[in-house]
């Protein structure tokens, strides 16, 4: 009897959550800037149900009992940020920590990061490298609080290449597996073989896209930033891994000899290329290639590097501006992100290396790169996307990451650099994280 009554209130719970009312919020006069378009529309109610957005009401709208009703005031809503290139596990992580310390500590910092990141109104993230699988549970189980991940898991690289953290005494590698390996942060793969095995392990652990290394760094230890890694047989193993599991391949690469190759071998995307010339860039339009550029200059922002490292950054940030003209002159499809690592100290700064795209680009065509761009980028991981529904966009049936900007950001991107002070309103997955305005009963 007791196991009938045990059963039958679990039914009972059951029943009752499916029937119950999703969590209702109408946002009242406000203008929207929707992602797709780079202007604003007139004031309106955004209405939103559970987890998504459910309409955008150009009349006044009834609210239904019991909601919740915010009055925006006519202030500005846009879609949640994307950071389309981070390391959460290693953006605030010092460089010794990350690569030699306990990754209890690495993933205590992650989970802090997590949360600073939300409260900076980035409610998605591409995390193109690193041990995160667990932190994007913790944060989609309701244990931290923190943005969406896409994870690609560990860094794909060959011997030598960008991914390749171990010391000299790791050599040869038949002595066991680095630290990077074990905590997951890289996987050092030799051969289509090895690329194809590394490749389906990260899948079988929940990667939405897989990150290959193509070419030399900037911070890494081994390789000039001039070389190109792996062969177009070993790129094409991860594509058809990638490809047959219906998500793709990213890579690292800045020089046009890796980036052609990746793209011979049907990458759909190329992190950095601050080193490309016009007929690589040429051919990334042609195959309809996204370029996940990062606006690294040599200024305030950057993570200051040492010795050799230190002439590889100039290289970088000197092609910088080249590499934007580039891509607006040949309408190749660009992405925007931030690529901090190792930087406990600079990443607050992550909004401001938004704001400072205005070098290149007006404050709507930013804001769209971040948002609605975005969003189509990472639409490529089709059915292997953790979160099925539109991001970086406000209309009906997108999921409902929104947030509300005191002031208009189409006149004064500034605005977003600080959002202490001025992001009023941080919606995720229709959930309130932040709410500075008074709610109406």
């Amino acid at each position: 009897m007791r196991k009938c009554v045990v059963l039958l209130s679990a039914m009972l719970l059951c029943n009752f959550s499916v029937q119950a009312s999703p969590n209702l919020i109408y946002i009242t006069d406000v203008r929207v800037f929707t992602g797709k378009e780079l202007n604003l529309t007139p004031p309106l109610t955004v209405e939103i149900a559970g987890n998504t957005i459910k309409q955008l009401h150009r009349e006044p709208v009834t609210a239904t009992p019991g909601a919740t009703v915010i009055n925006a005031a006519g202030h500005i809503l846009i879609p949640g940020l994307i950071d389309a290139h981070a390391h959460l596990a290693f953006a605030a992580t010092p460089l010794l920590a990350g690569l030699t310390g306990d990754v209890g500590f690495v993933h205590h910092l992650a989970g802090r990061e997590a949360s600073a990141m939300l409260q900076r109104g980035f409610t998605t993230v591409r995390d193109v490298g690193g041990p995160v699988f667990g932190l994007k549970q913790a944060i989609d189980s309701g244990v931290l609080n923190g943005p969406r991940i896409f994870p690609s898991g560990a860094l794909i690289s060959q011997t030598g290449g960008h991914g390749d953290f171990r010391l000299p005494t790791g050599i040869p590698h038949d002595t066991g597996l680095s630290h990077s390996e074990r905590i997951g942060a890289a996987a050092i793969a030799d051969g289509k073989a090895a690329v194809l095995k590394r490749s389906r392990e990260q899948l079988m652990l929940g990667a939405s896209q897989l990150k290959l290394m193509a070419g030399g760094g900037v911070s890494s230890f081994y390789d000039p930033l001039d070389v190109a890694q792996y062969t177009e047989e070993e790129m094409q193993a991860a594509v058809q891994a990638a490809e047959n599991w219906g998500t793709y391949v990213t890579v690292h690469a800045y020089t046009p000899r890796a980036m052609q190759m990746a793209i011979r071998a049907g990458v759909k995307s190329i992190e950095h290329g601050q080193l490309a010339d016009e007929a690589t860039v040429r051919l990334m339009a042609k195959e309809g290639v996204w370029w996940s550029l990062q606006p690294f200059l040599d200024d305030e922002y950057a993570n200051p590097q040492q010795g050799e490292a230190r002439q590889k950054q100039l290289r970088v940030s000197n092609g910088t501006d080249r590499a934007y003209n580039l891509a607006k002159k040949h309408k190749v499809q660009i992405a925007w992100g931030t690529d901090m690592l190792f930087s406990p100290g600079k990443t607050a700064n992550q909004n401001a290396q938004l704001v400072k795209m205005q070098r290149w680009f007006s404050p709507a065509e930013i804001l769209k790169m971040a948002t609605y761009d975005n969003g189509r980028l990472l639409a490529l991981s089709g059915e292997r996307a953790p979160y099925q529904g539109k991001l970086g966009v406000i209309e009906p049936g997108a999921l409902a990451d929104v947030l509300l900007v005191k002031g208009n950001p189409l006149a004064q991107l500034e605005l977003l650099a600080d959002p202490a002070q001025n992001l009023l309103l941080i919606i995720k997955d229709g959930k309130i994280y932040k709410n500075t305005l008074a709610d109406t009963p």
